[in-house]
């Protein structure tokens, strides 16, 4: 700027000076006046107010995925599969297949499409009635496309209208091939941050394709929870388990910090635990999959944690001995608190050439790599952020 200012004769400076309300510029010479009117332009243009970006209304995004799903479905042409019973199936055909999403339209571990082209409970009575009599399969890991779409559905009154999820960076996702999520965890009580992961891949993306995030070990060993998880569609935190859904080409979420990030007290929010042994990035080298980061916030003020007691672990290991938990966070509300969430998906990272036997260091640069551009991600959003409602 200094630069262009120096070709203006003193008479335009001062002009300029005059029109800045610059004080003392008529005894000021050249170089004086230059740097006067440089620091004036500058302070005038961080001041200046942003253009308004106005975003889309929870409405308008609602209707918007619900106009994507209906595009994928032909209405005028009924499914036309039936059981031993001779049970005919009914529901609409995928467009350019002769069967519906429940009976081979679609790859059902990689692509979360409503049987009938929309979600909502008048669908209900039809995806009970396919329920009931068990006429479609599911896929290796247990996941049933039925119960997976009433989750799908109960879970966007949160996503949608309780959390009011703003998600930014969706074309980062891969719409085809494997791929490993790996975000920031949180949440003290319950893995809300999961739950609404998926149902951004799934609400916002061109291609609603399914995330099949992997848990960890107690919610694969409480009676009733454990099944309900797996028919939802998540994998458990395990190398074979995780292994099958990149082999498959499907999308695998991931969250390294493991139950020491899920259960941080406040006091420690958003700041990013340590990323394991980077699990996530060998099987990603081992796949040829690209590593997507993802910064949520909003999901540590849900549950707020007073603090941490090691006393309560012992009690959670005694019940559960498998579970790998050192401390369980102690929070005070029973119901989630109404936080807004944000959910921003940055660029891949490649992980390389394919390879069964990555180097160990290779795998500890990606791992941090990928823990240092979420963390620098998340401090970004919330020094723009003036309340967590």
């Amino acid at each position: 700027m200094e630069t262009l200012l120096r070709r203006l004769p003193v008479e335009q400076l001062r002009s300029l000076a005059r029109s800045l309300e610059i004080t003392g510029r008529s005894k000021m010479l050249k170089e004086d006046l230059v740097a006067a009117v440089a620091r004036s332009l500058r302070a005038a243009e961080t001041t200046r107010p942003l253009p308004s970006i106005q975003k889309p209304r929870v409405s308008d995004r609602r209707s918007a995925a619900q106009k994507r799903f209906a595009d994928m479905v032909d209405g005028k042409i009924l499914c036309d599969f039936s059981t031993a019973e001779r049970f005919t199936c009914g529901l609409p055909v995928v467009k350019e297949e002769h069967r519906c999403s429940l009976h081979g339209g679609v790859d059902i571990s990689n692509i979360s499409l409503p049987a009938l082209g929309k979600l909502g409970f008048d669908t209900w009575p039809a995806l009970v009635r396919h329920l009931l009599l068990a006429s479609y399969d599911i896929d290796a890991l247990g996941l049933d496309p039925v119960v997976a779409e009433m989750a799908w559905h109960l879970g966007n009154y949160l996503y949608y209208d309780y959390f009011r999820v703003e998600v930014s960076g969706i074309e980062q996702v891969p719409t085809t091939g494997p791929a490993v999520l790996a975000a920031n965890h949180g949440g003290a009580a319950l893995p809300y941050d999961g739950f609404m992961l998926s149902l951004a891949v799934a609400n916002e993306s061109p291609i609603p394709r399914r995330l099949r995030v992997v848990a960890t070990e107690i919610f694969n060993m409480l009676p009733a929870l454990s099944h309900l998880y797996r028919k939802a569609g998540a994998a458990f935190a395990a190398p074979e388990d995780a292994g099958w859904v990149l082999d498959h080409g499907c999308l695998l979420g991931v969250f390294p910090e493991g139950v020491r990030g899920f259960q941080k007290p406040m006091s420690e929010a958003y700041r990013l635990r340590r990323f394991g042994r980077g699990g996530f990035v060998h099987l990603a080298m081992r796949t040829g999959a690209p590593i997507v980061p993802v910064a949520i916030v909003g999901s540590e003020e849900v549950h707020p944690a007073l603090f941490t007691s090691r006393k309560l672990a012992q009690l959670v290991r005694l019940a559960f001995p498998e579970q790998r938990v050192d401390e369980i966070a102690v929070w005070l509300n029973p119901i989630p608190l109404p936080v807004h969430w944000r959910i921003h998906f940055l660029a891949p990272v490649d992980p390389g050439p394919v390879t069964d036997h990555p180097d160990r260091m290779a795998i500890l640069e990606i791992t941090e790599h990928v823990r240092d551009t979420i963390q620098t991600e998340i401090d970004r959003i919330l020094s723009t952020r003036t309340t967590i409602f």
